[in-house]
């Protein structure tokens, strides 16, 4: 899986046009989300073929800005603070956040401005050793 950042113009219809691109040649969007800032739309999707969602999208003329690596992390959801306390093991390894969301099946998906470290961060919390 990966993460595709793609630049949307802030108008009806531009989510509509990515969402039937990708569909069209058989990307499917695992997770994400879309903001607007300063009249831009960004939008941040989870995917398992982002060289051929990103052929497709170029194609028509839509922008994307970078295809990440992410970390999938299960939280456990009984469990308060868990969000914050990953996410402080990752600034105190010096390991910069750069999107966060969840994914259809309720984990947390991270882009990182260093995935070597964040793996092993998360892969750690994974055995219960943070």
């Amino acid at each position: 899986m990966r993460n595709l950042t793609i630049r949307l113009d802030n108008k009806p219809g531009a989510l509509a046009e990515m969402g039937e691109i990708l569909g069209n040649v058989g990307v499917s969007l695992e997770g994400g989300g879309v903001f607007v800032h300063n009249n831009i739309g960004m939008a941040n999707f989870l995917v398992a073929d982002a060289e051929k969602g990103k052929k497709a999208l170029e194609s028509y003329g839509v922008e994307v800005f970078a295809i990440n690596k992410v970390l999938i992390q299960k939280l456990n959801q009984e469990v308060p603070g868990q969000l914050g306390k990953i996410c402080r093991l990752m600034e105190k390894n010096n390991i910069n956040i750069i999107t966060q969301y969840s994914d259809h099946d309720n984990q947390l998906i991270l882009v990182v401005d260093d995935y070597e470290k964040g793996k092993v961060i998360s892969e750690n919390w994974s055995r219960g050793i943070y």
